[in-house]
């Protein structure tokens, strides 16, 4: 693969990697905590909402996309080896542990939550809370985590090549 287009790649991957860290990273130094404070109406209804407007083509892009690229740019080095190979793998594995938490862990607690109904109808709503709130906010620290780890890491890559 001709170096440019090697750096394109790399150069897309840190970009759409370094979008979904500081995303994950908002959630869990501001949306969550800022929401810890209010009342259990006021967090559902308004994760119910946020989980349905995540869901786009721009989000989708992005976050699908951030792995995709980092697979590509493994692909363009394999052979090379040497640190920049080391980076990418690396930064693959934060990506596929942040992919694996979010569809195993924050997606199906996402549904249950959307699944208990609209606000106006849950006859429960701290049980609701209780049963999304806490591990939500666990497994989402998890995830910006990796996803931190997967950016420091194709940063270590660009630098390194």
């Amino acid at each position: 693969m001709p170096e440019p287009i090697r750096l394109a790649i790399l150069a897309g991957a840190t970009l759409s990697t370094g979008l979904v860290a500081g995303l994950f990273f908002a959630y869990a130094c501001s949306v969550m905590p800022g929401l810890a404070a209010t009342d259990d109406r006021t967090l559902v209804g308004t994760m119910q909402s946020i989980n349905r407007a995540i869901l786009n083509g721009w989000f989708l892009s992005v976050f699908l996309g951030g792995p995709l690229l980092v697979a590509v740019a493994v692909a363009g080095y394999v052979g090379d080896g040497g640190a920049v190979f080391g980076w990418l793998v690396a930064g693959l594995v934060g990506h596929l542990v942040t992919l694996g938490v979010t569809m195993r862990c924050n997606v199906p607690l996402n549904n249950q939550l959307d699944a208990a109904g609209s606000v106006d109808g849950i006859t429960d709503l701290a049980a609701v809370r209780r049963g999304f709130e806490a591990t939500w906010v666990r497994w989402n620290l998890v995830r910006t985590v990796s996803s931190v780890a997967a950016f420091g890491c194709l940063i270590g890559a660009l630098l390194t090549r």
